[in-house]
């Protein structure tokens, strides 16, 4: 399967386990897909629903895919930048780096966004409470080279030909407002910042919310699916044996590259929560996998 990445990049991104993800959404095509973590996009991406809304606290996510989405920009605009400012850059280096970065944070300007994630460190996202970028300079010259402009440049016109032929609709707003508009006739896949773990991302994350998140999910009528942590070589979710013992509960192993010092990256138990009945669901193969996208047209493979 080809996997369509988004062109913003982000620590703890799920391209490697959207195959595992998609595996178990039992989803119709007519319902309307509600995802209230959009983060980077990637599982929606392909998925690739009719309808949907997706919702971010982020403003500057959500506001880089409401211009995407009502063509202000367009891959053209998104390769002019880059190597106008990428050239700059190769000159001055840090100096133009932090030029751009002050002026996003005063401007918040979607071209300036991708232009810092791309060059920053370690592709992180972090911001203060005003919601300014305070990550610093990566220094690794491949950074600009022209294929990396043109693979940038071919990411954000996969994601608008993805627009063009579906009903998307962008918001920023708390997730508790998103899931309380939802219907029976949605399904709700959520990727929250993981209890324990994602507290230093630009987003917190807390027992309270958690709490509040399972209450949303599981009071009403609706499907859900949510993508969480279930262990590492150090310590388990303790959630998944209290809070959410009353789901479906499935896992996988997985690495994430996140960590600038190899000794500090490690495997992890990924796991995925649901609400569905277990006659709903089964271990579907590679094979069958594709087999089911390519019937009904969510992934271009």
């Amino acid at each position: 399967m080809k996997i369509i990445v988004p062109p913003i990049k982000i620590q703890w991104i799920k391209t490697k386990l959207v195959e595992f993800i998609i595996s178990y959404v039992d989803f119709n095509i007519d319902w309307k897909w509600i995802e209230p973590f959009m983060w980077s996009g990637v599982v929606w991406f392909n998925f690739a629903p009719k309808n949907a809304l997706f919702c971010d606290t982020n403003p500057h996510t959500i506001k880089l895919y409401q211009w995407l989405n009502e063509w202000k920009i367009d891959h053209f605009d998104v390769k002019n930048h880059l190597e106008k400012e990428w050239k700059i850059l190769s000159e001055k280096w840090v100096e133009h780096y932090n030029h751009i970065r002050e002026r996003f944070n005063q401007d918040w300007n979607p071209l300036d966004f991708i232009f810092i994630n791309r060059s920053c460190f370690n592709w992180m996202i972090r911001f203060n409470r005003k919601w300014w970028f305070n990550v610093p300079f990566c220094k690794k010259p491949d950074r600009f080279a022209q294929s990396y402009v043109t693979k940038i440049t071919n990411q954000v016109k996969n994601i608008q030909s993805l627009m063009k032929q579906n009903n998307w609709e962008f918001r920023c707003q708390d997730f508790r407002e998103t899931i309380k508009n939802a219907s029976k006739d949605d399904l709700i896949y959520c990727d929250p910042p993981y209890i324990w773990r994602h507290v230093d991302y630009f987003d917190s994350w807390n027992e309270q919310d958690e709490f509040d998140l399972h209450k949303l999910l599981t009071t009403f009528w609706w499907k859900f699916v949510m993508s969480t942590w279930h262990s590492n070589d150090y310590r388990s979710n303790e959630y998944l044996n209290t809070l959410w013992n009353d789901c479906i509960i499935k896992t996988t192993e997985h690495f994430y590259h996140i960590w600038w010092k190899e000794k500090n990256r490690n495997p992890v138990t990924e796991a995925i929560i649901m609400n569905y009945k277990k006659e709903h669901i089964c271990e579907k193969n590679d094979k069958t996998i594709k087999k089911n996208i390519l019937q009904n047209k969510l992934i271009h493979v």
